[in-house]
């Protein structure tokens, strides 16, 4: 009998699933795309519950159209855009608010009163990483002021963070797993990336419950099973899509780099099993721990890349389908002078600006 994994791929514009056989070849994958919401100026949202509802969907459809049996389901992958921040009810399962998007800049204020207390040094000692809305830290503590519900269910125990990650395992496992991976861990801005866990000191000055965190663990691990496919499927491993990206390309060995390019671009450079900080305004992030073997990259993350063709096509209506966009790029004319400063959510490495807006000079 032939043997398949299933990997979930749930990123900003889409949630995909795909089916690979045992020697990772692809057969099939399926995809659908994601609702995005933009409130007010520089605020981006996701409904949590339509991602898990596509994510749910998209499994049954691809299990469905190979005709495939449980049994022959070796292990579910998920890998998923990171930071992005869900808090939900563990009694209803339902979130609190919508997601918070990595591209958010709503915490841009909050940011800065941080960064004026002289924390930057301290927070990127600990974590790696630069103050900035981007991270989940700053998300989390919006909700919490700003949802008056998330007070009383953390005095009942019953309010939960996570990624996109945690919340799809939690719904997958039906509330068993309240879990992350270490690499998304890495990207809130709460996780002591040389300890493994949960800094108190940065829970503490941000005033954030550790009772509402998930447990970290490896990206190899028992996560759980899921039952909801018509038997039991086992959950084995998980990983930030960056990094998830890292893995796939191999960069295993010190200096190695990947580029990948989607909503944004991220470039991420293998730097070995030591943290250490980068002297350039790049991240220092954890690459992946499996076992006793851990290592850590630094990242450029650019945010926007893709979603400037998404803005060609939804707003400025210059194109239909975003690969129209390859047409005019090739009529273009490089050596008329014309400077796109691309900050339509603030700019990312090495600038770190979360108030800079997009330009066209020229």
């Amino acid at each position: 009998m032939k043997k398949f994994i299933l990997s979930i791929d749930q990123g900003t514009t889409s949630s995909r699933v795909i089916l690979y056989d045992s020697k990772f070849n692809k057969i099939d994958s399926v995809k659908k795309e994601l609702t995005q919401f933009f409130p007010k100026n520089g605020w981006v949202e996701h409904d949590a519950l339509e991602i898990w509802h596509d994510v749910r969907d998209l499994l049954h459809k691809i299990i469905k159209k190979n005709k495939l049996s449980v049994s022959q389901i070796l292990s579910i992958g998920i890998t998923n855009q990171r930071e992005t921040t869900v808090l939900w009810n563990k009694k209803t399962g339902r979130p609190i608010n919508r997601a918070i998007v990595w591209q958010d800049r709503r915490t841009s204020s909050f940011c800065k009163k941080l960064k004026k207390k002289g924390l930057e040094k301290k927070i990127q000692k600990i974590t790696g990483l630069v103050i900035d809305p981007y991270f989940s830290a700053t998300k989390i503590r919006w909700i919490l002021d700003t949802n008056r519900i998330s007070k009383k269910l953390i005095q009942s125990n019953n309010l939960l963070f996570g990624t996109i990650d945690t919340w799809l395992l939690w719904n997958l496992t039906q509330g068993d797993s309240h879990i992350t991976d270490i690499t998304n861990a890495s990207r809130t801005m709460l996780f002591d990336a040389q300890k493994n866990q949960w800094s108190n000191d940065l829970l503490k000055t941000l005033k954030i419950p550790k009772s509402i965190l998930p447990k970290v663990v490896d990206n190899v691990y028992d996560f759980g099973e899921t039952q909801l496919f018509g038997g039991s499927i086992k959950i084995g491993g998980m990983a930030g899509d960056q990094q998830a990206a890292t893995i796939g390309q191999a960069c295993f060995h010190l200096g190695q780099s990947k580029g990948t390019y989607g909503t944004g671009c991220f470039i991420l450079m293998n730097i070995g099993s030591k943290f250490k900080l980068s002297t350039n305004r790049l991240l220092t992030t954890v690459a992946f721990k499996i076992g006793s073997k851990k290592m850590y990259c630094y990242e450029g993350s650019i945010f926007v890349a893709g979603s400037a063709v998404q803005w060609l096509r939804d707003k400025l209506n210059f194109i239909k389908y975003s690969y129209q966009s390859d047409a005019l790029y090739s009529k273009a004319n490089i050596n008329e002078n014309v400077i796109i400063v691309p900050a339509l959510t603030g700019l990312g490495a090495p600038h770190w600006k979360a108030e800079a807006r997009g330009a066209i000079f020229g």
